[in-house]
């Protein structure tokens, strides 16, 4: 109801604005088929301006906040601008030049703040000069966890509400990989690239490309860099990598390790639970026989050696949780 409201005294200010265009002196000597052009014009402008503003349901706080400071600072410095070069043009020419300096002010100040928003924040109602992140903190994309794959349908089940930040260097890395001159590289780096265009190409996904290079960065391998981005952005580190997983846990980064990820949703079991496995292959002790879960989870059933290729019942004996997975022991049911 209030956007309601907005909108339409939105659009009689510029109906008010017409009418005083149409009293200024020009604007009368002129016929009354350009006065009216120029009032009605101005009502087509609001109305436009309305379906831009519906058309895009989509807003950025961030964006917002960069413009609307941009503004402010385009016209207090094109207003000071006007007053210092007055003096040395005529009045004639005042309007112009004023007119002028607040366009290329506001664009230039518009422009810088929505470049550099990641790393100098305007939050509304108050102004916070702070590189801290409120609210929902973004997620640094690793190199293996796009390679990985996983990654894609994990974020496709909105379990990531904040935005997702690819580094650029990140890219660069995964192109030096799809052009490997070793198949299996290059057949992994070529998948990272598809699965960055399918989460690009996602629009319930807020991906965002992150091309600014910090000072700091100078010199840094490609896992330090990213903590380093991480500390920065105060955000989490999505990755498989077991070395960057320490190394941003010394540093105090939060890491989300899909390999722990995936362990963590396996299903749990008791002793004496009947589960419903196919057997695959003989195991390594004598009667025993392996078969596997959906999620890849191995069973090794005792006395199922002579069931290979069949899907029975089992009853389950024991869980290990080693480094590697979770294995499921059993006997036949």
């Amino acid at each position: 109801m209030g956007l309601i409201i907005l909108r339409c005294a939105f659009i009689l200010v510029a109906a008010g604005l017409g009418v005083t265009f149409l009293q200024l002196g020009p604007v009368e000597e002129s016929s009354s088929a350009a006065a009216w052009g120029i009032f009605g014009g101005l009502i087509l402008l609001s109305l436009l301006v309305i379906i831009a503003d519906v058309s895009i349901s989509r807003k950025r706080l961030d964006a917002i906040t960069a413009v609307f400071f941009g503004l402010l600072v385009g016209l207090f410095l094109a207003y000071i601008l006007s007053l210092a070069l007055f003096p040395l043009i005529g009045d004639q020419w005042q309007y112009p030049v004023r007119a002028v300096l607040g366009l290329i002010l506001c664009y230039v100040c518009i422009s810088l703040l929505m470049q550099t928003r990641n790393d100098f924040r305007f939050i509304i109602p108050y102004i916070e000069f702070s590189k801290e992140v409120k609210g929902l903190k973004p997620c640094i994309l690793d190199t293996s966890a796009v390679i990985d794959g996983r990654i894609a349908d994990v974020v496709e089940t909105q379990v990531f509400d904040g935005q997702i930040i690819m580094p650029k260097f990140v890219i660069s890395e995964l192109q030096a990989v799809a052009d490997s001159s070793d198949r299996l590289r290059r057949s992994r780096g070529r998948r990272g690239l598809d699965i960055l265009n399918r989460l690009r190409n996602n629009k319930d996904i807020e991906l965002v490309i992150h091309d600014h290079d910090l000072p700091e960065y100078s010199g840094l391998t490609v896992d330090l860099k990213l903590v380093a981005l991480a500390k920065h952005l105060q955000g989490k580190l999505i990755t498989n990598d077991y070395n960057l997983n320490k190394v941003a846990k010394l540093q105090g980064v939060i890491v989300i390790n899909l390999n722990d990820l995936a362990n963590s949703l396996k299903p749990v079991f008791l002793p004496g639970e009947q589960i419903e496995v196919r057997i695959v292959k003989a195991g390594e002790e004598p009667g025993q026989g392996v078969g596997y879960l959906e999620d890849g989870t191995m069973v090794v059933i005792e006395g199922g050696r002579d069931k290979i290729n069949q899907t029975i019942s089992v009853a389950v004996t024991s869980v290990l949780q080693t480094s590697a997975g979770r294995m499921v022991f059993g006997k036949v049911g």
